[in-house]
């Protein structure tokens, strides 16, 4: 299967069995190549390539058996951050010509060495999903909170967020951004997003965010060495700014963490939407890239609460939902933004980059 003749095709995200993994895995290069990303394009294809062997060890054997929905767990991505985990320690330097950009023929082979030579290393990578918390995303979550106060909502934001992973984006108010020319944030900021703009710039404007919280079913502690480097196995190898900017927010951690509590996104939120809202104040919640971890039943429950709190919201105590998720059908990460009162059916703002590096502005 050369890359280039990946296809996505849409299906279940719940799909299991033998069929849902070769798709899971099939999609994952289609969409890597799409994203300029054929390094892990690569990885997921010798992957791919593998299923139909008996090479890889039990690593292999346990993907092949895969007893949940390989789609919605983001299987190729758990072993696949492994790999890259395993080719950053150093011990497989013979994964180098990989990672390197170098695209070697016998990259199948590769990948079933380093498997069968690394099963204690690379078997607990399948045991959770992915890590993907991205700076660059807040770029996108800034323009929609220009949006937001030029549609009239209060400036200052009480912000929550749902799947935080490592509390990036929750110190979002430290960066700084450029947004096709309107600037927003701290101009001595460490961190400075300015993705390639497409469309016209969102208004100009300020916010400030007055308080960020954020929960996770398994936070991550830039604080700590070990877990900073998992985070980073994850990123793929190709966009080397993303690796300059988890330096600058494992910085900013270090100096000032981010508030962030182990809990469900459901529990999380039942919790936050119960509490008192200051007056003069828009409370958001937003999510990135998380949407597909969360059950269908605990989707529903977010729903439900947000229109009922919606419902509540006022003027001067507004409710506003921002996520940045992929569209199945389309293929794309698309930002909306549902605002209550005023706003209840929702509007797409953009198309934007996974990873932040452009965004697609159409301002709804």
């Amino acid at each position: 299967m050369p890359i280039s003749n990946a296809n996505y095709e849409a299906i279940d995200p719940q799909a299991t069995g033998p069929d849902a993994v070769a798709r899971a895995f099939e999609n994952q290069v289609a969409y890597c190549r799409d994203n300029g990303a054929p390094i892990t394009a690569l990885v997921c294809q010798a992957l791919c390539e593998l299923l139909d062997t008996t090479r890889g060890g039990t690593t292999m054997l346990r993907v092949r058996k895969w007893a949940g929905p390989a789609l919605a767990d983001a299987l190729p991505l758990r072993i696949a951050g492994g790999l890259h985990a395993l080719h950053l320690s150093g011990e497989e330097p013979n994964l180098a010509p990989i990672y390197e950009g170098l695209d070697p023929n016998n990259a199948t082979q590769l990948v079933a060495d380093a498997l069968e030579r690394h099963e204690p290393f690379m078997m607990p990578w399948l045991d959770g999903p992915p890590q993907t918390n991205e700076a660059g995303r807040s770029a996108s979550f800034a323009a929609a909170f220009l949006w937001l106060v030029d549609r009239g909502l209060p400036p200052d934001i009480e912000l929550f967020e749902l799947g935080s992973s490592a509390g990036i984006n929750l110190m979002m108010r430290r960066y700084r951004y450029d947004l096709g020319g309107a600037t927003v944030g701290p101009a001595n900021s460490g961190m400075r997003l300015t993705p390639e703009w497409r469309g016209d710039p969102p208004p100009v404007g300020s916010f400030d965010i007055i308080g960020a919280e954020g929960c996770d079913v398994a936070p991550v502690d830039l604080t700590d060495p070990a877990q900073a480097m998992r985070l980073k196995a994850y990123i793929w190898p190709e966009f080397t700014e993303r690796f300059h900017r988890m330096d600058a927010a494992i910085e900013a951690a270090n100096r000032f963490p981010p508030e962030i509590v182990r809990s469900t996104a459901g529990a999380f939120l039942a919790e936050r939407l119960g509490r008192a809202q200051a007056p003069g104040t828009t409370r958001v919640v937003m999510h990135s890239v998380v949407w597909q971890y969360i059950a269908r039943e605990e989707r529903e429950r977010i729903v439900a609460m947000m229109e009922s709190a919606g419902a509540e919201a006022s003027k001067d105590r507004p409710l506003a939902w921002v996520s940045l998720e992929a569209n199945r059908d389309t293929h794309r990460h698309e930002l909306a933004v549902t605002y209550w009162p005023g706003g209840e059916n929702g509007t797409k703002l953009a198309n934007a980059h996974p990873h932040g590096e452009w965004v697609e502005w159409d301002g709804g």
